[in-house]
């Protein structure tokens, strides 16, 4: 049996590092079982799990896929080349999403010791935003970072960015009269979750770039011009959500790495999911992020769960 007393330090590491993704309402929706022949697998805790909000468990796989990269780059950094097999038994085995396989050693590359360095500095922002434009180059970075998981990164102009924005308040709107909703949010936005030290404030004014969690402690004004950016896939299967949260993580790495900050408005892609709605094809993907990005002030990170939590026994 597989303890956290017992896992050695290199792995300790890894899973650290798995621990500190991103995910919806900082549910952290992920476990470890540590195998034999220097395998790991992720696998998706059910228990936090948010049935009413994410009723396909989309953003649940999307979050398991932001601690997938985490694991993947923490194993480079260390100079171990990890094999990934996504959702390797579907049929047997729903809740197994990953299993990653560390069979060779590899150059540890500068690269992945820069991101494996900035995953403990990545945070979600809910702060106003300057209103600094951020640079093409640095836009066509992360819009790299997404295509290599096999994602798009799709870009808003100003006015698309605005009709999002009227897109999020309308969700927003309709979300506040779902009392399963709301209990919900107010579950993992008290305490657990997304604890009131890092909300963020509530916005006045016309421009509402945030999601609200009933925030009571000051009102400022947000940036007038939202950057906002949709993470798209070209299917909408749980293959797909998995590979979003590997871009997803990747591309905040690559914005914490200029600097950048990232909050969400998955208001509307809550609704849709809510309803049991599925999108048409599109030729730009199906969304799975909707991403406000900018540069703004240092915030605290949100709690982390123990070590002894991540571990799920493994005869």
């Amino acid at each position: 049996m597989t303890t956290a007393h017992t896992i050695d330090l290199a792995v300790r590491r890894l899973l650290v590092a798995a621990g500190e993704a991103p995910s919806v309402l900082n549910t952290q929706p992920w476990r470890f079982k540590v195998g034999h022949g220097d395998v790991i697998e992720l696998l998706a805790d059910w228990d936090r799990w948010l049935p009413v909000s994410d009723p396909r468990g989309r953003s649940l796989h999307v979050s398991c896929g932001a601690a997938l990269f985490n694991l993947r780059v923490a194993s480079q950094a260390a100079g171990r080349r990890p094999a990934v097999r996504l959702l390797p038994t579907p049929q047997e085995a729903p809740d197994l999403l990953a299993t990653v396989r560390f069979d060779a050693r590899c150059a540890s590359t500068a690269e992945a010791r820069e991101m494996y360095g900035l995953i403990p500095y990545r945070r979600t922002n809910r702060t106003p935003f300057d209103e600094r434009l951020i640079p093409a180059p640095v836009l066509s970075e992360m819009r790299t970072a997404a295509s290599l998981e096999q994602v798009r990164l799709i870009l808003l102009d100003r006015r698309s960015a605005a009709d999002m924005l009227d897109y999020a308040a309308i969700a927003q709107d309709e979300l506040a009269r779902d009392d399963d909703y709301l209990a919900e949010l107010a579950a993992w936005t008290t305490g657990q979750g997304v604890p009131a030290h890092v909300h963020g404030p509530q916005a006045v004014g016309d421009v509402d770039p945030v999601r609200d969690f009933g925030r009571r402690d000051g009102s400022m004004h947000f940036e007038r011009h939202p950057q906002l950016a949709v993470l798209a896939t070209g299917t909408d299967e749980p293959m797909d959500w998995l590979r979003a949260g590997q871009a997803l993580q990747r591309v905040l790495l690559v914005a914490a790495k200029h600097g950048v900050s990232a909050s969400f408005l998955n208001q509307p892609l809550d609704l849709r999911d809510m309803r049991r709605h599925r999108d048409p094809h599109h030729r730009r993907g199906h969304p799975q992020m909707i991403m406000r990005l900018g540069y703004g002030l240092v915030v605290p990170r949100a709690p982390r769960r123990p070590m002894t939590e991540l571990l799920a026994e493994h005869s």
